[in-house]
Order: structure tokens, then sequence, then C-alpha cells
């Protein structure tokens, strides 16, 4: 595994040296190994994932780009309805290893969500806005997480949230006929079952002008875009568009979407899969990925 210096890191996270170190100490990074010169040693723990077997999906917990926030954790669902974790873990984000019968999970900034078979939902992490607060929960058959709120799609095309409202992202108690929810930054988003797409929150970037769209099957969000595959094959996309992560127009025969902070992915047909957007750290680098396959359900 790659590891880092302290001046390196402080370089990727975009800060001075000395601030990384006090980050720390309060907690914000976990203590890291030192080699025997006394010099801090950093890792990519949180992609830490090459023993991972019998994986079935898989979600990160880092929604929205700061300096403040680079820390982020990595979860996996396995086969057997367990779950496994690595990365930060300073509010036990990763402390999932007790859990047992899950189906799905999300993962929101320093928290992790799992969706039981029963329908009902477990969450660890951060809760100080009451994000985690899903326990009475019932009935749910999907889970997303943003950065500062939880939503729950139910089995009735209606939808949960919980978290922080000040921009209305967990407005969404008047939805109906939802068949899937995405969450973003400060904004959610719904598709319904005759293909149009519903969204609420954060505005500034237009990440929510989606009333005009039809046809959607699939819908993904990033910090503050989204993004809805059509029918055909094709891919809208409205929001932040500062790295270029909106610009999808172009693509065709287009089966699945997924969106980071800054990026976004699609999934051809024959296996092949485009990005476009931020790649600072590589993350677009995929044009030579071939043979990729959507999960089998």
């Amino acid at each position: 595994m790659k590891t880092y210096g302290t001046s390196e890191m402080a370089g990727i996270i975009g800060i001075h040296p000395n601030t990384v170190m006090l980050y720390e100490k309060w907690g914000y990074i976990a203590p890291v190994e030192r080699k025997e010169n006394g010099y801090r040693v950093y890792t990519e723990t949180q992609c830490d994932v090459s023993g991972w077997r019998d994986i079935v999906a898989v979600a990160a917990g880092n929604v929205h780009m700061a300096t403040n926030t680079g820390n982020a954790h990595t979860i996996g669902l396995k086969s057997d309805g367990t779950v496994v974790a690595v990365g930060w873990n300073k509010h036990g984000q990763c402390d999932v290893s007790g859990w047992s019968d899950i189906v799905a999970v999300a993962a929101g900034w320093r928290r992790s969500i799992g969706l039981k078979s029963g329908g009902t939902v477990v969450a660890v992490g951060r809760n100080h806005d009451g994000e985690c607060n899903v326990k009475d929960w019932r009935d749910i058959a999907a889970i997303t997480a943003g950065d500062w709120h939880t939503i729950g799609l139910k089995l009735d095309g209606t939808v949960m949230a919980i978290g922080i409202n000040t921009y209305r992202a967990c407005n969404v108690s008047n939805w109906r006929n939802i068949t899937a929810v995405a969450a973003g930054y400060l904004h959610t988003v719904g598709l319904k079952s005759d293909g149009t797409v519903v969204a609420t929150g954060w505005n500034k970037q237009n990440q929510c002008d989606v009333g005009s769209w039809r046809g959607i099957v699939a819908i993904a969000v990033g910090s503050s875009h989204t993004i809805g595959l059509k029918s055909d094959g094709t891919v809208m996309a409205v929001g932040w568009n500062d790295y270029g992560q909106c610009n999808v127009s172009e693509w065709c025969d287009i089966v699945a979407v997924a969106a980071g902070c800054a990026h976004t992915i699609g999934l051809k047909s024959d296996g092949t899969v485009v990005a476009v957007g931020d790649n600072k750290y590589g993350q677009c680098d995929v044009s030579d990925w071939h043979g990729i396959q959507l999960p089998s359900k």
C-alpha cells in the first residue's frame, strides 16, 4: 500500500503540514504509525479493501469536497448479510462487525446505514443532528445517505427522512410513487414510477432542477449535481459543473450511472466504463476497464 509523509498528506488535502498533525491531535485523523525516526506514515486506509471477499454491495462515506473533510470510510456488504468497513472511525462509523441480516448499505459523512431483510434500519456513527435516528423505521425498501441526512424509501413508495433540514433536504413527506432515492450534500432526489424525477433541498447550483426530466430509469447524486439515466441509454445532468462532471450529453448505451463528489461514472452495455469530472486522484481513469457487470439481483 502506498504511504505518505506528513507534507505529502498535507499537499493532498490542501492544508499546512502542522494542521495535519493538529487534526490528528484533535482526533479528526486517526493516529498513524511512525517510522523509527518518529516521522508519521499515512496510508490510504479507506481504500484498503484488497482482502475483502464475497462482497455484493459497497458504499463510500464522503460526499462533499472540503479541506476539513478529507477523511472517509468504505463499507462492504457480504453475501452472508454481514458488513465490513475500513477507514476513518472517529465517530464509530466503521463499527459494523455486529451487524447481520443486512441486504443493503449506505454511507454518509461519518456514519453507516444498514437495511435489514425485515425492512428495519440500523445506523452507527455521528448523530449530532439525529441522522442516525432510524430505529423506528419500518417497511423500508431502500436507503441512501447524504452528508447530513438519511433517507429511507418505503415499500409503499413514500419516503422517510431524518437529519439536518436547513435547506429542506428532508422535506419528502408528500412524495408518492417513488421507486428510487439518492442523496447529495444537501439535496435529495426521488425517481417516480412514471419516469419523472422530484428533488428537494439546496439548489444553489440548480442541482434540483429536474422537473422537466422524462423517461428516467435510474438516478445518481454527487455533492451538488444530479444524474438521470434515460430508458434510451442516454444521460441527463444538472448542477455543479466546475469539473465537467455534468458533461454527459454525448454518452450513449449506458446501463447504469454513479456519482462521486465531483465526478460521474457510466457503465456501458458492452461492459466498458466512461467517466467525467474531477480526476485529481485518478478517479476517472477507467478507460481500460472491460467486462464490468452490474451485480446480479
